[in-house]
């Protein structure tokens, strides 16, 4: 279990490294990114501690003269004697690009150096996916964001993902923190198929072997036969999706549902599934891209 994106007082966040890595310890998170703006970190700044502190920063670039629209990602990287060309405490300057294509040379940059991206809030950053969609290399996207679902109520839904999944776009949702305040924390969060260790959890991120939550659990999600299935805790309702079709929704009535089916249309070319608790909390599988397996 962990985050991906956490702000601290290395940059604009109100708590404090070692006060940041607590809240998830008492969390039962297992892995945590520090990804501070622009400021690369290693380093586990809680003494005694055992959480796998993920290397990372998150870098931007503005786009014109205002601080929105922008672009944001956030990225995560091996350790240094594995790959990582930068450095801890490197400090990046800001910048500005005119459209999505000038934002690429700094991804590209970004890759280069060993470290993989994910594309932040895109709602918050007022990027419909017209404006993002032809970036390359990016191995997720933000479907959840804490913070601005907080204050914004903004990328909380997985806005805009069907629109690059139905272009035919691999690219997977992680649901994040974004925590500023101490109040961000400890919401949304990643589940990895991995042994936890740095190189285990990158690769795991990297193949979509993770599912994003604020609360339901995950089992097992399929499809055979024609048939897809879901395998969850137990909830009020689980969602198919599909960016071209109406949500097919299996409802139980009495918060109790733990597995769910659809047949699956011969048309579709991917489909993902979402969960959604008596309490309203969701949770959502990455895509099944249906037409690799044809």
């Amino acid at each position: 279990k962990g985050n991906l994106h956490t702000h601290t007082t290395r940059s604009d966040g109100q708590g404090t490294p070692e006060e940041v890595i607590a809240k998830y310890v008492e969390n039962g998170y297992d892995f945590l990114a520090l990804t501070d703006h622009r400021i690369y970190n290693y380093k586990n700044f809680l003494p005694g501690s055992t959480l796998t502190i993920l290397p990372g920063m998150e870098m931007d670039r503005q786009l014109g003269s205002r601080h929105v629209p922008c672009f944001h990602s956030v990225c995560l990287g091996p350790l240094r004697e594995e790959g990582n060309g930068f450095m801890q405490d490197q400090i990046f300057a800001r910048g500005v690009v005119k459209d999505q294509y000038e934002f690429q040379t700094l991804l590209d940059w970004i890759h280069e150096n060993g470290n993989i991206t994910l594309y932040c809030h895109p709602q918050w950053s007022g990027t419909p996916a017209r404006d993002f969609e032809h970036l390359r290399g990016n191995f997720a996207m933000e479907i959840y964001n804490s913070g601005c679902a907080l204050e914004n109520e903004m990328d909380m839904d997985a806005a805009y993902w069907d629109e690059l999944l139905v272009q035919g776009k691999r690219i997977y949702g992680a649901a994040v923190d974004d925590g500023h305040s101490m109040a961000h924390h400890c919401r949304g969060y990643v589940m990895a198929n991995a042994e936890n260790t740095v190189g285990a959890i990158l690769r795991a991120l990297s193949c979509g072997a993770f599912y994003s939550s604020c609360g339901p659990e995950f089992f097992d999600f399929f499809v055979e036969d024609g048939m897809a299935v879901v395998e969850t805790s137990p909830c009020d309702r689980v969602l198919f999706l599909y960016g071209q079709e109406p949500t097919k929704i299996v409802r139980a009535g009495n918060g109790k549902l733990t597995r769910a089916m659809f047949s699956v249309p011969a048309h579709f070319t991917y489909l993902r599934a979402a969960a959604v608790d008596s309490m309203g909390r969701r949770a959502w599988t990455n895509p099944i891209f249906l037409d690799e397996a044809k």
